[in-house]
């Protein structure tokens, strides 16, 4: 083997490795998202846990995050405007990621 080639692997399981990070981020973020909406709307304990699969499953609807942000400011009307919904999908992306760094 060749250095080029040990570092195309190494480019390439380093791909597979974020890949798999912002997958992880994203499905968390969605679940926070879920606890957090499901808080506004009143719901507790396993009504709020299956709300925010909900929310989590709205996301393979579509690529990126429209999805996820039509299903909240639906199911938030009147509860949250659309700039508090992007500002929560933003700060938790963030707390989420920083979780799974965590497990890891």
């Amino acid at each position: 083997m060749t250095t080029f080639d040990d570092r195309e692997r190494a480019y390439e399981a380093k791909f597979a490795k974020d890949a798999e990070l912002t997958f992880k981020a994203e499905a968390r973020r969605n679940r926070l998202l879920g606890e957090w909406a499901a808080a506004l709307l009143g719901k507790t304990g396993d009504e709020a846990r299956s709300y925010a699969l909900t929310v989590v499953t709205s996301d393979f609807n579509e690529p990126g995050d429209g999805d996820v942000f039509r299903k909240l400011a639906d199911d938030l009307d009147g509860k949250a405007d659309e700039a508090g919904i992007r500002a929560k999908m933003a700060e938790l992306r963030v707390e989420a990621r920083r979780q799974i760094l965590e497990d890891e």
